[in-house]
């Protein structure tokens, strides 16, 4: 299911984080972990008409963001990292990772 979902990603950015939070726990799932993905499974299903679309006669203005939290995940204290591009109003490019090592402060994590 998992994968499934991940594969979703590419046109649905929204669900990004979930799936990837849900992701972390493939190799020893809990009966919760299956309860989340049953509720995207359920998202998607009551929000077919979400993605990506775009224009032909947008403006070409890059811009990119980014955040990081700090700690956010409570068992192994690793902050989780996210960037978006938009080329004028059209979103083109994500992704939300789990940092490899504990950042010791909030501008680290950054």
């Amino acid at each position: 299911m998992i994968g499934s979902l991940l594969y979703l990603t590419a046109s649905r950015p929204d669900i990004l984080f979930s799936v990837c939070l849900c992701a972390r726990f493939q190799s020893n799932p809990k009966e919760s972990h299956l309860f989340a993905v049953k509720r995207i499974f359920k998202y998607l299903a009551y929000t077919p008409t979400l993605g990506l679309w775009y224009s032909r006669d947008s403006n070409f203005d890059l811009h990119s963001y980014s955040d990081a939290d700090f700690g956010g995940y409570k068992v192994d204290r690793k902050s989780t990292s996210g960037s978006c591009q938009y080329l004028g109003s059209m979103l083109i490019s994500w992704f939300s990772k789990k940092q490899n090592s504990v950042a010791l402060s909030t501008t680290e994590a950054e």
